[in-house]
């Protein structure tokens, strides 16, 4: 048998390396442990109001705490506050983004046809129910996840629960089975889908948060990325009646999301779109739904039939079914001339049970009988009419939500007659209001504002673009 001496001197030495080894091994873990449960929401909170940044390890652990109850709602309004006063830096706002996204489940589609669109919002923006199946009707699949009214502004969702029956709460085996049967799905939020995104918007709605960049980008991407689209639509309003009420706020805004899509490998389409004045005719929930039929009839008003098309030409552009926006826009105006578009918004209405007869029977949907008519006290030139103005009478008369539990009135409304630009005579009528008879208190009120909202010149103003600016990722 061969035996090894090994020195003494040499076997302490390894054995103190080994100790030290571990001891240090420990201390890194106990340092990561310690750091990890210092965090607390108080001093979060106080670091983003001192205009420091958050770490991603920050950002995260305040996120998941929102949602197990660790940190109480109230704390989380006075982050959006500290955020929304002095922003965040890039880095903050993908880790924002992030920490919303897996927050709840998130769906994979392949291949690059599943597109969807968003729009920040705005009076009358009734687009979703034209471009939608238009885009569809060209092969593209279109996973749409809206919101109810926000403020001033309508919501998808309940514009279309105007349909008798239209079910927006289903499940999301459901949401993609139809998605990919049928090439279209209309559904509301989830509480799978970016759940602490569903929290933080409602509390964004009631803490004079909305306005935020880093926000409304972690908002709407964490959604989008969530529900699998392959690309994204973006349609960002600016003007007297948006949430960014100035061309360069929403030039960030667009900038921002971009970024995040790129990021993130997903194509996308930014358009900076005005809302100085309401988009269409009619501002209502049943009454947008009605427009929206008759701009897949092809009667639609132009300047809602000009930006449906345009962002559905994106939409198939970025699917793949168009070598270039151009012939995607030609592609979705055929898709009107032709019927198919409107058999695709038929068809959504009736797999998700509602009643599609209301196609042809504007009858079948719940509309105000009392009409009174706001008639111009001169002749000349519309001149302005001011947008959120004119959301916020539709909110007053109960067609959209002071507050979260409100019931929504889907039959009252506006009609405008007429628009910027437009010549009027004296005693020519201006708007009709949709109400109920108890409300003509309301109504008068509403007839004495309108004198102000509407404003007439002797001359012609000057023509607005209804598109300031289009960006590709």
């Amino acid at each position: 048998m061969i035996t090894t001496s090994i020195p003494l001197w040499y076997m302490a030495g390894m054995f103190l390396a080994m100790i030290m080894t571990r001891h240090m091994a420990s201390q890194k873990r106990a340092h990561t442990m310690t750091k990890i449960s210092d965090f607390s929401a108080y001093s979060l909170i106080a670091k983003k109001r001192d205009g420091k940044s958050l770490s991603d390890e920050e950002i995260k652990w305040f996120i998941n705490g929102l949602l197990s109850g660790e940190v109480a709602e109230y704390q989380m309004s006075a982050l959006l506050m500290a955020i929304y006063l002095n922003g965040m830096i890039v880095k903050e706002t993908a880790a924002l983004t992030d920490a919303m996204l897996y927050s709840g489940e998130t769906l994979k589609f392949k291949g690059k046809s599943v597109i969807d669109k968003h729009s920040t919002g705005g009076v009358g923006d009734k687009a979703s129910f034209i471009l939608g199946p238009i885009a569809a009707a060209c092969g593209v699949k279109v996973p749409m996840m809206a919101g109810r009214g926000l403020g001033h502004t309508g919501g998808t969702v309940d514009k279309i629960e105007s349909i008798k029956g239209f079910k927006t709460s289903i499940s999301l085996e459901a949401f993609k089975k139809q998605l990919i049967k049928e090439g279209i799905v209309l559904i509301g939020q989830t509480k799978d889908i970016a759940p602490a995104d569903k929290v933080i918007y409602g509390l964004r709605d009631v803490t004079a948060t909305v306005e935020s960049i880093p926000l409304i980008t972690a908002s709407i991407m964490s959604k989008k990325l969530a529900e699998g689209a392959n690309g994204i639509v973006m349609d960002i309003k600016t003007g007297q009646g948006a949430f960014m009420d100035n061309t360069k706020d929403a030039k960030a805004l667009a900038k921002s999301l971009r970024n995040t899509a790129k990021r993130f490998g997903k194509g996308m389409v930014t358009y900076i779109t005005d809302m100085n004045q309401p988009l269409g005719n009619y501002i209502g929930n049943s009454l947008e739904i009605i427009e929206s039929i008759e701009t897949l009839k092809g009667n639609g008003p132009k300047d809602l039939t000009d930006i449906s098309v345009k962002l559905a030409g994106a939409m198939i552009y970025l699917a793949g079914k168009a070598k270039d926006i151009p012939e995607g826009e030609k592609k979705a105006q055929a898709s009107i001339d032709n019927g198919k578009a409107l058999a695709v918004f038929k068809k959504l209405i009736k797999v998700q049970g509602g009643d599609e007869s209301v196609i042809e029977d504007y009858s079948k949907l719940p509309l105000a009988k009392k009409v009174t008519h706001y008639k111009a006290t001169k002749s000349g030139f519309v001149s302005s009419i001011a947008c959120k103005e004119m959301g916020l009478h539709c909110v007053a008369l109960g067609g959209g939500r002071r507050k979260a539990s409100d019931i929504v009135d889907m039959g009252v409304g506006f009609i405008l007659k007429k628009k910027v630009g437009d010549k009027v005579t004296k005693g020519e009528t201006l708007v009709e209001i949709l109400h109920h008879k108890k409300q003509e208190a309301q109504v008068e009120d509403i007839l004495k504002a309108l004198k102000k909202d509407i404003k007439l010149s002797t001359t012609k103003p000057k023509k607005t673009k209804l598109i300031y600016e289009m960006k590709e990722v």
